[in-house]
C-alpha cells in the first residue's frame, strides 16, 4: 500500500492506494492555528502528533511500502541544535514581515530577483522576509536557531531523521537560485545566515529514507517502510491529473483560481509570469493565480442569492440562451496577468429583463475569460497548450467546464479522482518504490470521466474583446 499525504493549509489529508493506484481509504483533519496579535502560527510538534494519529487510523495495520508528502510551501519553523522547534511555526499566511519587503526591494532589483528566484515580487509570505523579522524582532530566537526549515521538510525530518530541503518547495523562499540549484549567497548574506543554517537541497520526488523505528512503532507498521520527500501541492496535483509534460494546464477553480503548467525551458516564463523549480529534475513550472476565481461567484451567491444552491444556479443558467452581460471578476483585485490590486468587479450590459441567474452566469463566463487571459499569457511565455484538466469545486459544474472550453478554445477534461494532490503523492511513492518505471508510467493510470469540446461563437469572441476593453477603460477612469 502507498500513502499520499497532503499537508494543506485548511486540512491535513491522507489517502491510501494499492499498487495499481486504486483508492483504499482516505482521512482528513483540520489544521488548528494560534492567532494572536495579528500573527498566524501553528504548533509544529502538535501538528506532527496529529498527523501520526490520522495515519494510524488510516493504515490500521496494513502493510505500507512507501509514503510520499505534498503540501503548502512557505510555513517556516526554527529548530535548535537538537532539532526541536524553538517557537510556533510561522504560517505562510502570516504577514508580520510586510515592512521588510521594501528593505529587500531596496537591496535587490526586480530584474535580479526574477533572474535568480523566478519571482516577480517580494511578498511577506516568503521565508526570507520572515527570517529578517526574526532577526529584528526576536533576536533571541534568531541566534538560537540552528536550522530554518519549511513545514513539509520538517515533517519528512520527523518521519525519517533526514533533514533535506525539497527544491520544489525551496523555490518559494526567495533565497533559492532555481537556475543554479543552490542557495542564493547574496540573499543569505543580507539575511545574516549561512548555508549551514539551512537543510541540504534535494531533488523533489526522491527518497529521504526509512521510517524511524519510533515512528513505525507508533504507526503500527514495519520500519522498512520508506518515505519520499514528494513535492509541492500544486505539482502533486499536476502529477495526480497526469500532467507531467508541457502542453496541458491543471486548473483548480476554488475560491482562488490556480493554474499549473510545465514550462518549455528555463527561459519560458521570463515574460511577466513567475517561474518555479519543477517536480522533475531541471524542469520549471508556471503557477499563475487569480484570487478573483470562485471567490466572485461565492460573493455573489452569498450577497444576492442566499437561498439558491450552486446546482440550482447551474441548472437554470444552462437552460438559458446567451446574453450580452459581461462581468469583470476582480472583486479582490487581480494577480497575473495585470498585478492590479486596485482592480474592481464590474457588471456591464445589464437591462431590466435580466435577473440574478443571468448575472451568475455572467460571473462564470467572466472568470472563464480571465482564464483565457492567463492561457494567452502562458503561451506568450513560450509554452504550448492543448488542453485543460479541471479540478476543484469548479470542476463539479458541467456548465462552467463548458464555458472554460468555449472561452479558451481548449478541450477541458475532468479526472475521475477529485483529490489530485494525494493521488499525485501516492504516484510518487509508487514510482519511488519501483511499482512504476517512472512518473510517466504512473501518470498513464490517470482516467478521465468527462471531456468538454470548445464551441466557438461570434458572440463569445465579441464579448471577450469587450471584456479586455472594459478593463483598459477602468484603468483610464482611474487615471492610470
Amino acid at each position: 500500500m502507498y500513502i499520499g499525504i497532503d499537508l494543506g493549509t485548511t486540512n491535513i489529508k491522507a489517502a491510501a492506494y494499492d499498487e495499481g493506484l486504486k483508492l483504499i481509504g482516505r482521512a482528513s483533519m483540520p489544521v488548528e492555528y494560534v492567532r494572536e496579535k495579528g500573527f498566524i502560527e501553528l504548533d509544529a510538534e502538535e501538528y506532527f502528533d496529529k498527523l501520526l494519529s490520522l495515519l494510524r487510523g488510516l493504515i490500521r495495520g496494513r502493510d505500507i511500502r512507501e509514503i510520499a508528502l505534498t503540501g503548502q510551501a512557505e510555513t517556516l519553523i526554527c529548530l535548535d541544535t537538537e532539532g526541536r522547534p524553538l517557537m510556533n511555526a510561522i504560517s505562510w499566511m502570516d504577514e508580520r514581515s510586510a515592512k521588510f519587503c521594501s528593505r529587500l526591494q531596496s537591496l535587490f532589483s526586480q530584474d535580479e530577483i526574477e533572474a535568480v528566484t523566478g519571482q516577480l515580487s517580494v511578498l511577506p509570505t516568503w521565508p526570507a522576509t520572515k527570517i529578517l523579522w526574526l532577526k529584528s524582532e526576536r533576536p533571541d530566537i534568531f541566534q538560537k536557531t540552528d536550522k530554518f526549515i519549511l513545514l513539509k521538510d520538517y515533517i519528512v525530518y520527523r518521519l525519517t531523521g533526514v533533514m533535506a530541503a525539497d527544491m520544489s518547495i525551496a523555490t518559494f523562499t526567495l533565497y533559492f537560485d532555481i537556475y543554479k540549484k543552490r542557495y542564493w549567497p547574496e540573499m543569505l548574506s543580507e539575511l545574516g545566515i549561512s548555508e549551514k543554517r539551512l537543510p541540504k537541497l534535494a531533488e523533489p520526488c526522491t527518497e529521504a529514507g526509512q521510517l524511524l523505528g519510533t515512528v513505525a512503532e507508533r504507526l503500527g507498521v514495519s520500519k522498512k517502510a520508506r518515505v519520499s520527500i514528494g513535492t509541492l501541492d500544486h505539482f502533486a496535483g499536476m502529477i495526480g491529473t497526469g500532467n507531467i509534460a508541457p502542453g496541458s494546464v491543471t486548473l483548480s477553480t476554488g475560491t482562488v483560481m490556480a493554474l499549473a503548467v510545465m514550462a518549455g525551458g528555463s527561459e519560458a516564463g521570463r515574460r511577466g509570469i513567475a517561474m518555479h523549480y519543477g517536480f522533475i529534475p531541471d524542469t520549471y513550472a508556471m503557477l499563475p493565480v487569480a484570487e478573483s476565481g470562485g471567490a466572485s461567484l461565492e460573493w455573489f451567491k452569498n450577497a444576492c442569492m442566499p437561498g439558491s444552491s450552486y446546482a440550482e444556479i447551474d441548472k437554470i443558467v444552462s437552460e438559458r440562451a446567451e446574453n450580452d452581460i459581461i462581468f469583470l471578476p476582480y472583486v479582490v483585485g487581480t494577480n497575473a496577468p495585470e498585478y492590479d490590486d486596485k482592480a474592481t468587479g464590474v457588471f456591464w450590459g445589464l437591462r431590466q429583463e435580466h435577473d440574478s441567474y443571468d448575472m451568475a452566469g455572467a460571473i462564470m463566463e467572466g472568470v472563464s475569460m480571465l482564464l483565457r487571459k492567463h492561457c494567452e499569457m502562458i503561451r506568450a511565455g513560450g509554452a504550448e497548450l492543448s488542453s485543460i484538466i479541471a479540478t476543484g469545486g469548479g470542476a463539479k459544474s458541467r456548465l462552467w467546464c463548458q464555458l472554460q472550453a468555449n472561452a479558451t478554445g481548449l478541450r477541458v477534461r475532468v479526472p475521475e479522482e477529485s483529490e489530485a494532490a494525494t493521488l499525485g503523492a501516492a504516484m510518487i511513492a509508487a514510482a519511488c518504490d519501483g511499482a512504476f518505471a517512472d512518473l510517466a508510467e504512473a501518470a498513464a493510470k490517470v482516467r478521465f470521466k468527462e471531456e468538454f469540446i470548445p464551441r466557438a461563437s461570434e458572440l463569445a469572441g465579441r464579448k471577450y474583446r469587450r471584456f479586455c476593453e472594459l478593463y483598459s477603460l477602468s484603468l483610464r477612469l482611474r487615471g492610470e
